[in-house]
C-alpha cells in the first residue's frame, strides 16, 4: 500500500530551507511507500548533524501499518546515514551515535489513518563540543597540501603527535565521549574509534576519500577485541590505515597497508561484501611511501 505523505519535519524544512542532495530506493515492501522519501531522508540526516534530540515525521495512509513502523524507521535511517559529500556526515554520524529509540501512534478518521513516527537518537557529542571540532579541523587542515600521499601523511602524523591512547576508557568501555573527534582533536585522548573517526574527518576534509572501518583485531596473546580504523584512497585504490595502533607502536606498520599485509586486522562482513568492495576496490598490495608505489 502506498501512502502520500501529509507532513514531514515540517520545522526541518523551514529550518535548513534545502532540497535533497541524493535519490535513495527505498523498500516497496513494506506497507508504506513515501514518495517523497528523497527530501524525508534529507532533512532527518540534517536534523542528526544538528544533534536534535527528536526527529518527527508525520504521514497518512488508507490502512494501518502498525506493523511496518520499526522497518520504516530503520530504512529512513540508514539512508539518512549514508556517506555523502559532507564530511561531517556518513561515517562521521555513524560511528558517534548510539542508535535510536522510536515512539509513534496513529489516530484513524473512517479508514483514514495519521502516523506520527519520532525518531530519539542517542549522541556521543554535543552541538557544542561539535562547534569546537569544526574550529579545529578548520586550524589542523589550513596548511595542509600537496599530493595525495602528502594530504594522508600529515593527517596521520598530526594525530600520532596530538593524540593518546586512553587505556582507562578502553578498559572501562562506558566513555562514550572518548569514541568521538572532540575526544581526539580537543581532549586530545582517545580510545581506537575516536581516532578513525578523527582521521576521517581531517582525510575527507583535505579532499581524500576515506571511510570507517570496524571489526576485530588479534593481540599477541591472541586474544580478540572490538577495534576500528580506516580504509583510505589514495591512486584509485583503496589502503588499510590503523593511526591508533601505528601511534601505540611509534611504527608505520598499519599505513597505507593492504589486508594481506595485516592478518591480524579482521574487518565485519559488511565490509566484506561484494557491493562494499566494488566501490571501494581494496589494493592487492601495500603502498611504498618512499618510492611511491606499491611493493
Amino acid at each position: 500500500m502506498r501512502a502520500r505523505l501529509a507532513a514531514v519535519l515540517l520545522a526541518a524544512l523551514m529550518l535548513f530551507g534545502c532540497g535533497p542532495r541524493y535519490h535513495y530506493e527505498v523498500r516497496r515492501d513494506l506497507s508504506v511507500y513515501f514518495s517523497n522519501a528523497d527530501e524525508v531522508i534529507e532533512d532527518i540526516r540534517n536534523a542528526l548533524r544538528s544533534r536534535w534530540k527528536s526527529v518527527t515525521v508525520t504521514y497518512s495512509s488508507h490502512g494501518n501499518n502498525m506493523a511496518d513502523i520499526e522497518a520504516i524507521a530503520a530504512e529512513l535511517m540508514d539512508h539518512a546515514l549514508a556517506e555523502t559529500d559532507r564530511p561531517d556526515e556518513g561515517d562521521y554520524l555513524r560511528q558517534q551515535y548510539g542508535g535510536y529509540e522510536i515512539k509513534y501512534g496513529y489516530t484513524e478518521d473512517n479508514g483514514e489513518y495519521a502516523y506520527e513516527l519520532t525518531i530519539i537518537p542517542e549522541y556521543y557529542s554535543t552541538v557544542g563540543q561539535e562547534e569546537k571540532v569544526d574550529e579545529a579541523v578548520r586550524e589542523i587542515t589550513a596548511d595542509i597540501g600537496g599530493s595525495e600521499y602528502e594530504r594522508i601523511r600529515a593527517v596521520c602524523d598530526h594525530l600520532k603527535d596530538n593524540v593518546s591512547y586512553d587505556k582507562a576508557a578502553a578498559k572501562s568501555g562506558s566513555n562514550r565521549l572518548k569514541a568521538t573527534a572532540y575526544a581526539a582533536l580537543i581532549q586530545h585522548r582517545a580510545v581506537c574509534q575516536g581516532y578513525a573517526v578523527a582521521a576521517y574527518r581531517l582525510l575527507r576534509e583535505c579532499g581524500i576519500d576515506a571511510r570507517i572501518v570496524t571489526g576485530t583485531v588479534t593481540r599477541e596473546d591472541g586474544s580478540e577485541e572490538y577495534h576500528a580504523w580506516n580504509l583510505v584512497g589514495l591512486d584509485g585504490k583503496y589502503y588499510e590505515l590503523d593511526v591508533t595502533w601505528d601511534d601505540r607502536s611509534g611504527s608505520d606498520e598499519y599505513f597505507l597497508r593492504c589486508a594481506a599485509d595485516i592478518p591480524d586486522h579482521r574487518k565485519d562482513d559488511r565490509f566484506m561484501s561484494a557491493e562494499f568492495t566494488a566501490k571501494y576496490p581494496p589494493s592487492e598490495e601495500s603502498y611504498d611511501a618512499g618510492k611511491g608505489m606499491v611493493w
